[in-house]
């Protein structure tokens, strides 16, 4: 009995709590990205006149959680109605987001989505806007193709999808940092590298959206916006 009280006391006894609520109380599971503190503002900045008054805002591959967490407690007071729908396929993500985003009464539980695979939402998940910052070109095409037809089946008419990170124009890379960047990239790992944003804006085109617009961000990034078409 002693040692069951002590257990109780020291919250062994609750190990099969969902791993995002132990995250919650344990600092330790944040990460710390620090590009995130360097573009959260700009990004934020391109945001508020693209987000909708109400609905769920779906961010794929939230990474640390930062990017979601900065977003969430901003524009809590503007976008009421608003809820944030974090996701990760890496459970370390996972749990460095929901200890991020403890406390924000916006923001729900991060879920486990694979952009290669179909995803499956109900009725009561009102889905609104996407999401998806730095992931297409740190993954192979394959999750960038599997992220737009996602989105083409789960938003509606005039849905948002918003992209950013950096992209070839043209073909052409925007800087040398890029090219030097997409070298890496693909020394790592040849099914990723910095994506043309002809082939991207094709192949979203293919899923129902409409490029509506490119706004050139700090650090030779840009904010890449779509529309779902009626």
């Amino acid at each position: 009995m002693q040692i069951k009280r002590l257990k109780a006391r020291l919250g062994l006894a609750r190990r099969s709590r969902p791993a995002y609520l132990l995250a919650m109380n344990q600092p330790s599971s944040r990460l710390d990205f620090p590009a995130t503190g360097r573009n959260r503002e700009a990004i934020l900045g391109v945001l508020e006149r693209l987000l909708p008054s109400h609905g769920a805002v779906l961010e794929v591959a939230s990474g640390s959680g930062q990017h979601i967490a900065y977003f969430a407690e901003r524009t809590a007071a503007q976008l009421p109605e608003l809820i944030w729908q974090p996701s990760d396929l890496d459970p370390a993500h996972r749990a460095s987001t929901a200890a991020w985003t403890t406390g924000l009464a916006n923001v729900r539980p991060p879920l486990a989505l694979d952009a290669t695979e179909t995803w499956s939402f109900g009725d009561h998940f009102n889905l609104a806007a996407i999401l998806c910052l730095n992931m297409i070109h740190i993954a192979p095409w394959a999750a960038g193709l599997g992220l737009l037809a996602n989105a083409g089946r789960a938003l509606p008419a005039g849905g948002l999808l918003y992209l950013y990170g950096p992209f070839m124009i043209g073909g052409q890379h925007t800087a040398d940092s890029n090219a030097g960047f997409d070298q890496s990239l693909r020394a790592q790992d040849p099914s990723w590298g910095v994506r043309n944003l002809d082939d991207v804006a094709e192949a979203a085109l293919a899923e129902g959206f409409q490029l509506a617009e490119t706004v050139a961000m700090p650090a030779n990034n840009f904010s890449i916006v779509f529309r779902r078409k009626a």
